[in-house]
């Protein structure tokens, strides 16, 4: 392998101010557009998502089955502000954070396969 003299190598370079000095903007582009892809691809349907889930806990009442996310299916019979009571067997009711509930039982206990059309 032939060695290049390093003032060779200086001059094979580019100019030390970055050569063209108009392509600033030009280099945003893509990480712009990147965002814009990430933006509607991943954060709005969450977003959507997240604000789906407030609605159905903020409109929770006495009454409804729902499932928390650590699987216990049962049935509303009290509502706080913060907190709910949930009938999970007869006369067995345990006291769950309104933000636990992660659906409706009724969802749950259908699975999509088996819906009718």
């Amino acid at each position: 392998m032939p060695m290049i003299p390093a003032g060779v190598a200086y001059a094979m370079g580019g100019s030390p101010g970055g050569g063209s000095g108009g392509g600033g903007f030009l280099g945003f582009v893509p990480i712009l557009l990147m965002f814009v892809v990430f933006y509607f691809l991943l954060i709005r349907p969450q977003q959507k998502q997240a604000r789906k889930q407030q609605d159905f806990i903020r409109n929770l009442k006495v009454g409804d089955r729902v499932v928390t996310t650590g699987g216990l299916h049962g049935e509303i019979k009290g509502l706080t502000e913060t907190t709910m009571t949930l009938e999970i067997a007869d006369k067995v009711r345990v006291k769950v954070t309104r933000s636990a509930v992660s659906g409706s039982s009724q969802d749950a206990a259908v699975p999509e396969a088996q819906k009718p059309a």
